[in-house]
C-alpha cells in the first residue's frame, strides 16, 4: 500500500466517523436517540471551568479599560503584543497635563504667584503620571498576564479535551445504537466489540478531562494571589497620589493661602499634621478627610471687635517677614485691621506680631 492509498483510506475513515457523529448528534437533538450523560461530579467541574473562563475574561477586559481608558491605545498595544514587539513609550494624561502646567508657569514667570503655583502643580501631576505608569506595569505583570495565560493556555487545553470527550461520547452512543439495530450474529458480535472499544476510549477521555478540570481549584488559588498583588499595587498608587497631593496642598497653603477661599469664604485647609490631635468644634470634616472651616466662624473672626483668642488648627510657615509662623494647637490673639485682605487677620503671640491666614484658626469663645 502506497502513501496515497493510505491517505485516501484515512480520509474515508475520518469522513465516516464525522458522519456517524453528525447523525448521532442530530438524532439526540430531535429526541430520536439516547444520550449518555456525564456523571454529576464531571458536570459540576465543567460548569465551574466555564464560569471561571467567562468571569476571568470580563475581569481581565475591564481591568485593561481601568488601566488604559483610551481604546485606541489598547488596540495599539494589542497589535504590538501580537507582533511580539514592544509598544512605543507614550506620555500619559497626568504627565501631559503636568508638562503643560510647567510650561505655562515658566511662561508666566516662576517669580509670580500663579506661575510658581502652576509649576508646583505640574511637577506633582508628573509624579502622579509616573506612579500611574508603575501601576500599569505592575498590574499587567502580576495580574493581567496570569489571567491571560489561563484563558490562552490552560482553558484552551481544557476546551480541547472537552471537545474530544464530546466526540468520544457521540462515538459511544452511535455504537450503542448500531448494537441495538444489529440482528445477525456476526454483525452483533462486531457491534459489541466496537462498543467495548468506544466505552474504553470514552472512560479514558473522561478521566483525562476530569483531572484537568480539577486543576481549576488551583487556578482560583493562583488568581487569588494575583488579585492580592493587584490590590497592593493599587494601594501603593493611591497612597503615592495622596501623599503627592497632600504635599502640594501644604506648599500652596504656605505660599498662597488666599487662593483657598471662594466667594462664600469657605476654605479647604490642608490636612492636619501628625501633632494635631484636636479639631475645633467649628471645623467640619469632609468625606475626603480634609477639614473645612465653617463660614460662621470666618464671619465671626472678621467681624469681631477688638482682639479675640484663637486656636491654631495647623502648622503654618510664614512666607515673609509680614506674616507670623504658627504651631498647631497653640492659642494666639487675633484682631482685624481695616483694609486687610479678607482671608487674613493680624495675629499676636507675646512680642511677635504678623498676618495669619484665617483658615488656619478656630475662634475661641
Amino acid at each position: 500500500m502506497n502513501i496515497m492509498d493510505f491517505n485516501v483510506k484515512k480520509l474515508a475513515a475520518d469522513a465516516g466517523t464525522f458522519l456517524s457523529r453528525a447523525v448521532q448528534f442530530t438524532e439526540e437533538k430531535l429526541g430520536q436517540a439516547e444520550k449518555t450523560e456525564l456523571d454529576a461530579h464531571l458536570e459540576n467541574l465543567l460548569s465551574k471551568a466555564e464560569c471561571t473562563k467567562i468571569w476571568t475574561e470580563k475581569i481581565m477586559k475591564q481591568t485593561e479599560v481601568l488601566l488604559q481608558p483610551n481604546p485606541n491605545a489598547r488596540i495599539e498595544e494589542f497589535v504590538y503584543e501580537k507582533l511580539d514587539r514592544k509598544a512605543p513609550s507614550r506620555i500619559n494624561n497626568p504627565e501631559l497635563l503636568g508638562q503643560y502646567m510647567i510650561d505655562a508657569g515658566t511662561e508666566f514667570g516662576p517669580g509670580t504667584a500663579y506661575g510658581n503655583a502652576l509649576i508646583k502643580c505640574g511637577e506633582t501631576q508628573k509624579r502622579i503620571g509616573t506612579a500611574d505608569r508603575e501601576l500599569i506595569q505592575t498590574s499587567a505583570l502580576n495580574f493581567l498576564t496570569p489571567l491571560r495565560n489561563f484563558i490562552e493556555g490552560d482553558y484552551k487545553t481544557i476546551a480541547k479535551e472537552r471537545k474530544l470527550l464530546q466526540n468520544k461520547r457521540l462515538d459511544l452512543d452511535a455504537a450503542k445504537t448500531r448494537l441495538k439495530k444489529a440482528k445477525a450474529a456476526e454483525t452483533r458480535a462486531s457491534s459489541e466489540q466496537e462498543l467495548r472499544i468506544t466505552q474504553s476510549e470514552f472512560d479514558r477521555q473522561a478521566e483525562i478531562t476530569r483531572l484537568l478540570l480539577e486543576g481549576i481549584s488551583s487556578t482560583h488559588a493562583h488568581h487569588l494571589r494575583c488579585l492580592n498583588d493587584f490590590v497592593e499595587a493599587q494601594m501603593t498608587y493611591y497612597a503615592q497620589c495622596y501623599q503627592y497631593m497632600l504635599d502640594l496642598q501644604k506648599q500652596l497653603g504656605r505660599c498662597f493661602p488666599s487662593n483657598y477661599s471662594n466667594n462664600n469664604q469657605t476654605s479647604v485647609a490642608p490636612a492636619p499634621s501628625a501633632s494635631s490631635n484636636v479639631i475645633g468644634s467649628s471645623a467640619l470634616t469632609s468625606t475626603s478627610g480634609l477639614v473645612i472651616t465653617s463660614p460662621s466662624n470666618l464671619i465671626d473672626l472678621k467681624e469681631c471687635s477688638g482682639s479675640r483668642k484663637a486656636r491654631v488648627l495647623y502648622d503654618y510657615d510664614a512666607a515673609n517677614s509680614s506674616e507670623l509662623s504658627l504651631l498647631a494647637d497653640e492659642v494666639i490673639t487675633v484682631f482685624s485691621v481695616v483694609g486687610m485682605d479678607s482671608d487674613w487677620l493680624m495675629g499676636e503671640r507675646g512680642n511677635q506680631k504678623g498676618r495669619v491666614p484665617i483658615t488656619y484658626l478656630e475662634l475661641l469663645n
